[in-house]
């Protein structure tokens, strides 16, 4: 599996990385990290005991659906819905339609490297 690489950088700092990049003022590294929190708080909210644990499970057992997903994990459905979201606005879950009624959760990773800026 992937080592998802995530940084913490106060988002005031993040923001302007942010426009130098657009601007082509700052490249990019192979190496810099794809996700970014603004503080330790927030990455340890999105990624919590229960919520890696989740990644874990995607990663292991490849459910189908989110409702497969729900009676693997015993977590009702609209309750995890909320939370895969939660992960894939972070870049950590693809939500990926199977059919008209089924969106496969894939987890981009279960293991991090976390790297901070001050």
């Amino acid at each position: 599996m992937t080592v998802i690489k995530i940084g913490i950088m106060p988002q005031e700092k993040i923001r302007q990385r942010t426009i130098a990049i657009a601007k082509g003022e700052y490249k990019q590294k192979r190496t810099d990290p794809k996700i970014w929190f603004p503080s330790m708080k927030a990455l340890s909210e999105v990624l919590s005991d229960k919520n890696r644990e989740l990644l874990k499970i995607i990663v292991e057992q490849q459910p189908e659906s989110i409702k497969v997903l729900s009676e693997i994990t015993g977590r009702k459905p609209n309750n995890l819905s909320r939370t895969l979201n939660t992960l894939s606005n972070y870049g950590l879950v693809e939500m990926r339609p199977r059919d008209k009624r089924k969106i496969q959760p894939i987890a981009k990773g279960s293991d991090f490297l976390i790297q901070t800026s001050s």
